[in-house]
């Protein structure tokens, strides 16, 4: 036989495998593009948020230290002015415990009542000393132990040095004798007294209340020689600034600043700094928390989306599929009888014989309507297709499906008999009796029994391995053997022997 083209089965393949590819290239490049859209609008969005976040921390910050200026400014304002209701009393300014000339019997009258008054004033907001303080040493009001042993004898003269050294008839300190626990504020009264007052550092803590949002800032108060004056942990107090905050505030008076280690704001009020600071890593790690939020939702999505695209691809690829299925089974099936055509009977018959073991036994039967012309003849082309069409529906009837059926010329037809290999009686019996089968179901048609016609059928027949093993050698010796059923008087079935070689085939 000639060399047969590709076989439909592998052209089918190509046909699918490009399908295949097709898709593959649809869903990469979906993929990649949805993915890539995904993620570069998820890390524009991280970004986004990083930036609008590490602002509003920073002006949060900034708006807090300064709010925390103005609360200390507000709370210095009312100690000053609790501190200047005690000139309510006349007596309080005008009365000089240094003067020479004072009776002393009057002397204690007015030092006891200026005292009551200093003492119902200093109960308002939790002094440690409110006084006032003579050139002579006396004093009136409330003055502590502690004070008196931390400035000695010369109370009066520390309290007036400072005063002395700046412009105001006031000052504000801290940190004397290195304590640190107290907030002083002096006030000239007249020129041989000074008002005295005092309070713990840490009333300071209603003044520095940093929200639950910023509970991890770090707020101090340091003075001009950055030494910590109040400090909201409480425990740095009287120590220098640190060194990586003091770097970062130098010779700043106002400003608010973030860096890869810290967020900083500084206000200046009067002689004092008001220093917040917050770590950059702990903002920093509530943002990475976000964009890992951000980015797992987006990994959902892109995986989301690839589902979607292979779902669609799918649904895109499969009318294509059915299409070259349908398309490929029309192509191997003969449009008149749907059994197999020539092509695709002789390539799966090629096949399966190139295929089975040597034990394995296959019977090739090639059929021929006889005088099929007389149909042609008699009843036209449209009588002649339907006993085609009769012949193909007998073949399906009588063979198993596991048998070839072909048509493989205008009234030859063929069948590869895969079914004998499980037979386990006689194998010529069984042939014999489906030939029997077939002929007689074939003699059923109207067609068949016009007196017109008289058609009918010879089948000759071929045994794999007996009497070849290749579909080329079993195919011309059942042609053979056909030739000797139509020359012995047609409607009959022959077996293929040697005795055959040398007869002229049909």
């Amino acid at each position: 036989m000639a060399d047969r083209p590709m076989s439909r089965k592998s052209k089918k393949n190509n046909s699918l495998t490009y399908i295949n590819r097709m898709r593959s290239l649809m869903l990469i490049v979906y993929t990649a593009i949805v993915v890539t859209a995904i993620m570069l609008v998820s890390y524009i969005t991280a970004e986004k948020t990083n930036r609008v976040f590490v602002q509003k921390v920073n002006s949060l910050t900034s708006s807090l230290s300064m709010q925390m200026k103005l609360n200390l400014e507000e709370y210095i304002d009312r100690m000053e002015t609790i501190a200047t209701l005690a000139f309510a009393e006349e007596l309080a300014y005008t009365y000089d415990a240094t003067d020479p000339d004072n009776d002393e019997y009057e002397s204690i009258n007015i030092e006891k009542t200026v005292t009551d008054k200093l003492y119902s004033l200093c109960i308002m907001d939790n002094f440690v000393d409110y006084g006032i303080v003579y050139g002579n040493g006396r004093t009136v009001g409330k003055i502590s132990n502690g004070t008196s042993t931390l400035f000695g004898d010369g109370l009066y003269e520390e309290l007036s040095s400072m005063i002395a050294g700046t412009k105001s008839d006031s000052i504000w300190f801290t940190g004397y004798g290195g304590n640190y626990k107290r907030i002083y504020y002096v006030k000239r009264v007249h020129e041989h007294a000074v008002l005295f007052i005092s309070f713990y550092a840490d009333e300071l803590n209603e003044v520095f209340d940093n929200p639950e949002t910023l509970a991890d800032m770090s707020i101090y108060l340091v003075n001009q020689d950055y030494n910590i004056l109040y400090a909201k942990s409480g425990e740095e107090v009287g120590e220098s600034l640190p060194e990586d905050l003091l770097s970062r505030i130098e010779n700043r008076d106002a400003a608010s600043f973030m860096d890869n280690e810290y967020l900083v704001s500084v206000n200046k009020c009067n002689d004092w700094y008001v220093v917040c600071s917050i770590p950059t890593p702990l903002i920093m790690g509530e943002i990475r928390d976000m964009k890992k939020s951000i980015y797992l939702i987006a990994l959902v999505a892109a995986l989301l989306a690839m589902l979607a695209c292979d779902y669609l691809t799918r649904q895109l690829v499969k009318p294509v599929r059915d299409m070259v299925a349908d398309l490929d089974e029309k192509a191997m099936r003969d449009r008149l009888t749907g059994i197999f055509n020539k092509l695709t009977f002789e390539e799966l018959a090629t096949n399966s014989l190139a295929n089975s073991l040597k034990s394995e036994k296959r019977v090739l039967l090639i059929l021929d309507i006889d005088d099929f012309k007389q149909v042609n003849d008699t009843l036209g082309h449209a009588g002649g297709d339907r006993l085609l069409e009769h012949m193909g529906a007998s073949l399906r009837k009588v063979f198993s499906d596991d048998d070839y059926l072909g048509r493989i010329g205008g009234d030859e037809f063929a069948v590869l008999m895969h079914s004998v290999a499980e037979y386990q009686g006689n194998i010529s019996e069984y042939v014999e009796e489906k030939c029997s089968s077939l002929m007689e179901e074939f003699a059923r048609n109207d067609i068949v029994r016009d007196e017109k016609c008289h058609v009918s059928i010879s089948i000759g027949i071929a045994e794999s391995p007996k009497h070849g093993k290749d579909f080329d050698t079993l195919y011309h010796n059942g042609d053979k053997a056909l030739y000797k059923a139509k020359n012995s008087g047609k409607n009959q079935y022959c077996f293929y022997d040697a005795s055959m070689e040398g007869s002229e085939t049909k």
